[in-house]
């Protein structure tokens, strides 16, 4: 039984309900609608933290899926889903393949950032400073650019960015 057919609170129904409405009535192909049926579920595994039958539902869906902005966005939560488990180089490949499709999605540089932020105090600790400098110069390139896209939000990664002297002074509004 599909996922969606599971769903057992009020928002959940009327969500998958309005979904399967849209969907039948979009001038979409076939794989298109199937596709967003397997991301749905994935999204739905992905909350429940189901993430090997998450995992499952995006790869499907990236295999029927055609269009590249959609499929940045199944990248997108497959690298979320590496992210959680710890598992930082497939994440980030997730995440970079996701740009390439997608250039203009702050929250994968947002979480680009953050992984390099982690590896760089990974690094400090273990008293690797020029790793650490590298990766934090990483982390800043990938935030200056998430803000750039989105003034308003990583308001920590702005502070840290200013704090921390690797701010342009043109990155901010």
């Amino acid at each position: 039984m599909p996922r969606t057919q599971r769903n057992d609170n009020f928002i959940d129904k009327t969500f998958t309900v309005m979904a399967d409405i849209i969907l039948k009535v979009l001038p979409t192909s076939k794989n298109a609608k199937e596709a967003f049926a397997y991301y749905r579920d994935g999204m739905s595994a992905q909350a429940d933290g189901e993430y090997a039958e998450a995992l499952a539902n995006y790869e499907e869906a990236l295999r029927l899926e055609e269009d590249a902005y959609d499929r940045s966005y199944i990248l997108y939560n497959i690298g979320l889903i590496h992210t959680s488990n710890g598992e930082h180089e497939r994440a980030l490949e997730k995440y970079q393949q996701a740009l390439e499709l997608n250039p203009r999605m702050p929250q994968a540089l947002n979480n680009v950032a953050v992984i390099y932020h982690y590896l760089g105090e990974q690094a400090q600790e273990a008293g690797n400073t020029e790793l650490a400098d590298s990766q934090f110069d990483q982390a800043a390139d990938y935030w200056d650019r998430a803000i750039r896209l989105a003034p308003n939000n990583y308001i920590e990664a702005q502070n840290w960015l200013k704090t921390t002297g690797r701010a342009k002074v043109d990155a901010f509004f």
